[in-house]
């Protein structure tokens, strides 16, 4: 079985998809441990090998 990204379950990766309208498909940043909509441009943290999938945790792809 092949690694997901960000040491996430391949099994979980497979299924992950951002909670807003979009449910876009998500681009991992293993640098800054992030997950970032390809539709929408919401980043999620990914803390202790868990994707933080709360809308109210999101920041917005190029905010600091």
């Amino acid at each position: 079985m092949s690694a997901a990204p960000l040491g996430l379950d391949p099994a979980l990766w497979q299924v992950l998809a951002c909670p807003c309208d979009a449910h876009g498909q998500l681009l991992a940043d293993e640098a800054a441990a992030t997950l970032t909509c390809a539709v929408c441009g919401s980043v999620f943290p990914v803390r202790d090998g868990i994707p933080v999938m709360l809308l109210d945790e999101a920041s917005r792809a190029g905010q600091a």
